[in-house]
């Protein structure tokens, strides 16, 4: 079936990653329809596609079933910041679970392919680095980050169980960091936390030594990840890594964006947050095999096109320069 004759759901569309896919697919020529209940996504994401005759908003919470008509599921719905999914980490696993029962039955009864955004967590504190898909990781199965990191466990064991007994089409991948233009500026991530702190001439503040790594991947990386396995034959089902194996210290993010913004703000070491991991690094070596993807966009480039993003905000008095502090996670 070509794109152009292809209906697309995309739960979670009007956040971070599901704006710019949802963007990806129109250009393809496909219908799409966004689904979304607005705990983190944010109608002004999409509000440049409304007027799209081939797009659909509809606003809906994915653990309550849906009854539509589509060729294709992209099941991105879930907040995948540890200060909104601990805001209600009972909803955050209802997101992950059950939102992930109700995508699966829709895709059984369309005979849909369906695509599952999982994420790195999944794999925890890892013992082994960088982290192939065939790691079982080192997850804290009763920590306060345990609502995301084992709801989206046990969705992968749902899509693949549905895969083995249903014989769906699924498509599972693992998301590694990844930021970008329509991250909300509010979501304490150290990416927009750093840019916001750097853009208000406040300090920058490093949880921990600021020596714990992170893999940075732009936001269109990761799109074209997800559009390429979606593409592939019925007997690729994933789990694949999508990430940037590109490794930086926390402190090396901070220096970079503070030389992007041109604000030489001091650095302020906290205390670090409980189960935080220490290292952090994708093996994609099957994305490699399997979709020809690796990421192309380099850090500061990324970091420069999404400073513009956030200073467009505050410029635009959409946010308020003197803002409160908010806790940052990484």
């Amino acid at each position: 079936m070509s794109s152009q004759s292809k209906r697309v759901l995309v739960t979670g569309g009007a956040g971070f990653l599901g704006s710019h896919l949802c963007e990806r697919l129109l250009a393809t020529g496909a219908e799409v329809l966004c689904v979304d209940n607005f705990f983190t996504g944010r109608r002004s994401n999409v509000a440049h596609l409304l007027g799209n005759p081939r797009f659909e908003l509809m606003r809906h919470d994915v653990t309550f079933p849906l009854y539509v008509e589509v060729d294709e599921i992209y099941n991105l719905a879930c907040p995948a910041s540890p200060i909104h999914y601990q805001l209600d980490p009972v909803q955050t696993t209802k997101t992950s679970v059950h939102g992930a029962i109700n995508m699966l039955g829709l895709a059984k009864r369309l005979r849909a392919t369906i695509f599952q955004a999982s994420t790195s967590e999944v794999y925890g504190d890892p013992s082994i680095h960088p982290q192939p898909e065939a790691y079982w990781g080192n997850v804290n199965p009763i920590g306060p980050r345990s609502c995301y990191d084992e709801g989206k466990r046990c969705a992968e064991t749902l899509f693949f169980d549905y895969h083995r007994q249903h014989g769906l089409k699924i498509k599972v991948a693992r998301i590694f960091n990844t930021y970008g233009p329509r991250m909300h500026p509010q979501d304490g991530r150290v990416v927009s936390n750093f840019i916001m702190q750097a853009l208000q001439g406040r300090p920058i503040t490093v949880y921990g030594d600021g020596a714990q790594t992170r893999s940075f991947c732009y936001v269109d990386d990761l799109i074209e990840g997800f559009i390429r396995l979606m593409a592939t034959e019925p007997s690729v089902t994933g789990p694949v890594n999508l990430g940037n194996p590109t490794e930086f210290t926390i402190r090396q993010l901070a220096d970079v964006i503070r030389e992007v913004v041109g604000n030489a703000v001091p650095i302020v070491e906290l205390p670090l947050p409980k189960d935080d991991p220490r290292q952090r690094k994708p093996d994609i070596t099957l994305a490699r095999k399997l979709i020809g993807w690796e990421p192309a966009i380099q850090l500061r480039q990324g970091i420069e096109a999404t400073v513009a993003y956030f200073d467009q905000l505050l410029s635009t008095s959409k946010l308020d320069r003197s803002q409160p502090e908010l806790r940052q996670v990484i």
